[in-house]
């Protein structure tokens, strides 16, 4: 297989990656993320991760078995030899640009967990303060709300 013809399809599943992962951040950033939506695209993500690694390998391959340096310096003079440079420089601007979303979403999933951990301790916090009587009735509570949460 040609550099150009495996740089092409690092590009097309580079590409697809960068959509998933727009559609993922949309999930995140909206009020009622689905859980089965999120888990879909995360198997999705997976596949498709896998397939790049592939093709990476492959490239990788290709250029230590043709005589060139180990990566990036290799790979771009084996990229310019082979006429194309254009498409090599492509690559990388969509590597970096899945990195710049992937990094994004990771935040998005900090935010949303400490959200949810704030949440959670909020509502603890409102179960000790409920005391139940022998009989199973709550008994009467002071009129107090704390409403620093």
């Amino acid at each position: 297989m040609s550099l150009l013809k495996l740089l092409r399809e690092q590009q097309q599943r580079l590409h697809d990656l960068t959509q998933l992962l727009q559609h993922e951040r949309s999930l995140l950033a909206s009020a009622d993320m689905g859980g089965q939506a999120l888990t879909d695209l995360a198997s999705r993500k997976q596949q498709l991760l896998a397939k790049l690694e592939a093709t990476e390998t492959m490239r990788q391959s290709v250029q230590r078995r043709l005589g060139y340096a180990e990566g990036t310096a290799g790979a771009r003079q084996a990229a310019m030899e082979a006429g194309c440079l254009e498409a090599w420089d492509s690559t990388l601007e969509l590597t970096r640009e899945a990195r710049r979303l992937n990094t994004l979403n990771g935040e998005l999933v900090g935010l949303r967990m400490e959200q949810n951990s704030r949440l959670l301790g909020f509502i603890h916090q409102a179960a000790e303060k409920t005391v139940y009587r022998a009989s199973g009735r709550v008994a009467a509570q002071s009129g107090r709300f704390n409403a620093s949460v």
